[in-house]
């Protein structure tokens, strides 16, 4: 009896889970570039991108799955899997949760190395699309914005403008937070206190997520209040750090430096979905940076190696001319070792066969005698007649021959 409720029990179990794959794979739809997708179906459907290999070539490339749909009467579900999605749907079905942080965007970007797979469950009608962006101009302007800073870090640390550029852009991005903080000291200590607190950076935070999501359209519509807020927080940070004053401790202008070097490590990684070619360029960031000297001298011994560089052959004028500009340039330098207190004149004339000539070359006249140029000269001569000859003669006995 109980083998038999088992066995039973089991063929439900297997049952379910075979009609929950069926539903799955006819809830899943995978799309490439270029696919668009229109819905009138009620329920929970998936859209994955498959992903594709990594290339180095492909490092700036972003996948974009755009969703259009009327209102914000849908939920979104990520997951880098359909049962990853279908697992979290099922989730937040079965329980009863509110989720301040829960990402909801009608544009999402996609890592195009990874399968990425979306859940959209709505009761209106929508249209889904996926593009391959070649090159996101953004993830670009991030890693030279990285570079860029990661070099200078130094230099903005020991700045006093970017001092006050910083505690500005600090004031107006947190002045919400400082009101928080300056509320807290109104309150009295105790543990209603804490549990404050706690919810107001909660509630802050999520605020701020908001805001950032709709930061144009506050921006279009609420443009007197948003000018008035940028303008009363600078001027009240400018007083701020004006009565402070710019750093002037070295280790903290050491520890700027690191932050910021550390931050740029953190955008030049963000800049690209190929994780390892990111890693690369901030290994080869830090090596250069700390060891130039001798990462140049490796990377032109490789390019010297890897891509050598072609000999070209001299021509027989180029061949004299070189001969001629060298002989100047040795007999210069001889003429000046000469002249210099390193040789000892008076024992090399006693060396010499003909010290009067070497009088003359030191004066600047011809190393060459008359009769030597005139002898090379004949020589040369007959030396050039006896190639004609001898190639006119094996030309002769070569036709006859034939």
């Amino acid at each position: 009896m109980k083998t038999t409720i088992l066995v039973f029990f089991l063929i439900c179990v297997i049952c379910m889970l075979t009609e929950t794959q069926a539903e799955l794979r006819g809830t899943v739809t995978y799309m490439e570039d270029g696919d668009n997708v229109v819905k009138e179906v009620r329920g929970l459907h998936i859209y994955c991108y498959r992903g594709r290999p990594k290339y180095l070539i492909h490092i700036w490339q972003t996948v974009l799955m755009n969703l259009d749909v009327n209102g914000e009467s849908y939920s979104q579900y990520d997951g880098s899997a359909p049962a990853e999605v279908v697992k979290k749907f099922e989730e937040h079905r079965s329980s009863w949760s509110i989720n301040f942080f829960s990402r909801k965007k009608k544009e999402i970007k996609l890592n195009p190395f990874q399968q990425s797979c979306i859940g959209i469950d709505t009761s209106h009608e929508y249209k889904i699309s996926v593009k391959l962006i070649g090159i996101d101009f953004w993830k670009v302007t991030l890693l030279i914005l990285g570079i860029l800073v990661f070099l200078l870090a130094k230099k903005l640390s020991y700045d006093p403008i970017f001092y006050y550029i910083c505690g500005i852009t600090l004031g107006i991005t947190t002045s919400l937070l400082v009101l928080i903080y300056l509320i807290s000291r109104l309150l009295p200590k105790g543990k209603s206190m804490y549990l404050l607190a706690a919810g107001g950076w909660t509630v802050s935070i999520y605020l701020g997520q908001l805001l950032w999501e709709n930061a144009r359209m506050i921006a279009m519509q609420y443009r007197e209040y948003v000018i008035w807020y940028i303008v009363i927080t600078s001027l009240v940070s400018f007083i701020v750090c004006y009565r402070l004053g710019p750093v002037t401790n070295k280790r903290t202008k050491k520890i700027i430096q690191w932050f910021l070097q550390a931050s740029s490590l953190l955008m030049i990684y963000c800049s690209s979905y190929f994780d390892e070619a990111a890693v690369g360029i901030c290994i080869l960031l830090i090596l250069g940076y700390n060891f130039p000297h001798a990462l140049m001298q490796k990377g032109k011994s490789y390019w010297r190696v890897r891509f050598p560089t072609r000999r070209k052959l001299l021509t027989e004028d180029e061949y004299h001319e070189e001969g001629v500009r060298e002989t100047e340039l040795a007999l210069s330098s001889l003429r000046g070792y000469c002249s210099s207190p390193e040789c000892n004149q008076w024992k090399t004339v006693l060396r010499l066969k003909d010290p009067i000539r070497f009088a003359n070359f030191m004066e600047g006249n011809s190393h060459l005698a008359d009769d030597e140029v005139l002898q090379y000269e004949t020589e040369t001569t007959r030396l050039l007649e006896e190639c004609e000859y001898t190639d006119d003669e094996g030309g002769l006995t070569l036709t006859d021959s034939d």
